[in-house]
């Protein structure tokens, strides 16, 4: 069995040809590919022999044999971003990084070795940046830097730490026991429909109504809207193809891959949209859908594009919100007319039903004045109270009441329950032939719809164990 190369010596192999090429990654592209010089041979020792002086011609930022344990942290935070983190990272999460890296890590803690860095080395120095970290525009933001800045310092120096265990470089890892600070989670907000009427009017005024319109129509992130072209855009079948992303990395725009596997999708547009997108394509002359009014042949500015909403809220008379928050109203509109959370999340790139569950499944005022009235009128009989005392009847409401709550299901009708605030599941699990349980579910907006579901599912389970039963015996 070939043995094994460390990180960062090159690769040695032998060609068709017969002859050997060691090869050696002398950095990346702004994709994050790496970039790799070759050298060839007869020999593998010449090979190697080549190999190595090619290392030291480039000028590689850490040599494998001066990986030790008493290398500077700096040293070894550079060598593994470069090597193991960098090839891996988008080109806006590569910024993030280097930033952290390169100006509040290896500032503070790259002169001490790896192996003495210790825990309460990390624990002080996330303390200061909290306190007194921030570089630069201190009169807007104050002195300390973010929690979420603060905590992406110490995950980045956890993970470059996990790699010199793993390398044997130090036996534990000083991160673990750090407590960095715990990010709050933003609340998102959603615009009603009273709002979104206001701005998409301010919007056509300004001159922004088809981007507005058509982020509130479909969710897309921003980097995917600005990054749309004509030829994503079947006229035909109305099918729109997200296959990338516009972000600004280093000051430039960048086109890059969209933010996961999952949002690589297409989705189908209204009939609406697709003539409101005609009619504004006769009057756009670019490749881009909305391409910049200053740059020729560009796409719209990201951050252009989020001080144009900020104007516009601010003249439509509606609240401060996010540009990620029209993708957030969009989510939830489409809860509240209906659309099931499964088709939700793939239309909105997510990976998982979870995920659109626990982030999207926002409840509005009008959802929870809905919801406020179905309880006014099933438990707390609020028709009866309001109706005058001489022309109220006296229903019997209380049997009804006791009816919904608490009540049994019978044996092989499997069970409901009410995960949200508008969403039921259903549950059905019966032992198979061979004494082993199966698990099916279904989800509905109503108590009724996933009833029906739920019947549906019931059916369809007990023909699949009957049918399984029939070739048991058929095979006996």
């Amino acid at each position: 069995m070939a043995k094994k190369r460390k990180g960062g010596q090159g690769s040695v192999h032998l060609r068709k040809d017969g002859r050997w090429e060691g090869r050696y990654v002398v950095g990346y592209d702004e994709f994050g590919l790496p970039k790799t010089k070759n050298v060839l041979a007869y020999t593998k020792t010449e090979c190697q022999q080549k190999l190595k002086k090619l290392k030291e011609e480039c000028g590689g930022a850490i040599k494998s044999e001066k990986l030790k344990p008493d290398m500077r942290f700096g040293d070894w935070l550079d060598y593994w971003y470069q090597n193991h983190s960098k090839p891996r990272l988008r080109p806006s999460t590569q910024q993030e990084y280097e930033l952290r890296i390169y100006q509040y890590i290896i500032p503070e803690l790259g002169n001490i070795p790896l192996n003495e860095l210790s825990q309460d080395n990390l624990q002080q120095f996330y303390n200061r940046l909290k306190k007194s970290g921030r570089l630069r525009k201190i009169e807007l933001y104050g002195e300390g830097l973010s929690d979420r800045t603060v905590r992406g310092c110490h995950i980045t120096c956890r993970t470059a730490l996990d790699r010199a265990v793993k390398d044997k470089l130090i036996r534990t890892n000083p991160a673990e026991g750090c407590k960095p600070p715990s990010v709050k989670k933003k609340e998102m907000q959603v615009l009603t429909r009273e709002e979104m009427q206001r701005f998409l009017i301010q919007a056509r005024e300004d001159g922004y109504y088809e981007l507005f319109l058509m982020d509130l129509s479909t969710g897309l992130r921003r980097g995917e809207l600005l990054a749309m072209q004509w030829d994503d855009l079947n006229f035909d079948t109305g099918e729109l193809r997200i296959t990338k992303q516009v972000s600004r990395v280093r000051g430039k725009l960048t086109v890059s891959e969209p933010k996961t596997k999952a949002s690589i999708r297409t989705l189908i547009l209204p009939s609406a949209i697709l003539e409101m997108l005609r009619a504004y394509k006769a009057r756009v002359n670019s490749r881009w859908m909305f391409p910049s009014p200053k740059k020729e042949d560009s796409p719209l500015d990201p951050a252009s594009v989020r001080k144009r909403l900020c104007k516009t809220l601010e003249r439509a008379g509606c609240k401060k919100v996010r540009f990620h928050d029209l993708r957030h109203t969009f989510a939830t509109t489409a809860l509240e007319y209906g659309m099931d959370v499964k088709t939700l999340s793939t239309v909105i790139g997510h990976n998982s039903v979870a995920t659109t569950l626990n982030i999207y499944a926002h409840i509005t005022d009008d959802m929870r004045a809905t919801a406020a009235v179905n309880i006014d009128r099933g438990i707390a009989k609020q028709e009866q109270a309001e109706m005058p005392a001489e022309k109220a009847a006296p229903e019997k409401t209380e049997t009804d009441f006791v009816a919904t709550k608490g009540q049994r299901r019978k044996p092989g009708t499997g069970c409901l329950s009410q995960i949200g605030e508008h969403l039921w599941e259903g549950k059905y699990s019966p032992r198979g032939p061979d004494g082993k349980k199966r698990h099916g579910n279904v989800y509905a907006h109503t108590r009724e719809e996933c009833e029906e579901k739920l019947k549906v599912l019931i059916q369809e389970m007990k023909a699949e164990i009957t049918a399984e039963r029939e070739r048991s015996k058929n095979a006996a």
